[in-house]
């Protein structure tokens, strides 16, 4: 479950400025601020089950344009990229090519 949290999140904070005023606010309300779904429903005078469903849409929604954009997959990528290079470069003896391949991959990710 805390894997999925965290992917939702990154995925919020990728594709956020895409979702609607009401999508945005249930899903920060339930993912990041922890709100329960009786909360939201309370908040907003809806349906618990509204809520739910409302969230569950924007979470396709959210799936469906990394689907499409990569942009959370192209930042692991960038991040796993940069570790490498790091630990690289604290060898006695770095490889450059090898510091030069991953640089052309970096550049690919954008």
């Amino acid at each position: 479950m805390l894997e999925k949290t965290t992917r939702i999140n990154y995925l919020y904070d990728f594709y956020q400025s895409l979702l609607t005023p009401k999508q945005r606010s249930y899903m920060a309300l339930y993912y990041l601020d922890d709100f329960s779904l009786g909360e939201i429903a309370e908040e907003y005078n809806v349906s618990r089950q509204a809520v739910y469903d409302n969230i569950k849409r924007t979470e396709a929604m959210l799936e469906e344009y990394e689907s499409k954009l990569l942009l959370f997959e192209k930042f692991l990528e960038r991040n796993k990229l940069i570790q490498e290079m790091k630990e690289l470069l604290n060898e006695n003896t770095p490889s450059l090519h090898k510091l030069s391949e991953m640089v052309l991959e970096l550049a690919k990710l954008d």
